[in-house]
């Protein structure tokens, strides 16, 4: 096996999703091997891909808590987008494109209010 994918050390992520009687999350939780943090963090929402080696398929697992306002959503949505442009653009280099998730995200920035339009 190459060097470079030799597994030297594994870390664990658990996200724990609370449900109530008509299955929706009412509490998510997280913690990591890795964390800074003592024990699992409480948070609104979750959005995870998994991109499968041998399907090429995405598994897409979207969650958020009956308490999250749509503010915060429009937060994180514009916050994932910007996340998305910066790993495109350090996946493949492709300036061009991930100028345009930027522009977008900068745009739906706007649009809701997350950050001001130039004056």
């Amino acid at each position: 096996m190459p060097m470079d994918k030799q597994i030297t050390r594994e870390s664990q992520i658990r996200i724990d999703v609370g449900l109530n009687a008509a299955q929706l999350p009412v509490q998510i939780r997280w913690e990591a091997d890795d964390q800074d943090t003592n024990g699992p963090v409480d948070c609104k929402a979750v959005l995870l891909s998994l991109f499968e080696r041998e399907s090429k398929e995405t598994l897409r697992i979207d969650l958020w808590t009956q308490d999250m306002q749509i503010a915060e959503m429009d937060r994180l949505i514009f916050h994932t987008i910007r996340s998305l442009a910066d790993t495109y653009l350090k996946a493949s280099q492709h300036v061009d494109l991930a100028r345009e998730f930027q522009a977008f995200a900068h745009y739906f920035g706007e649009k809701t209010g997350i950050i001001n339009p130039p004056a």
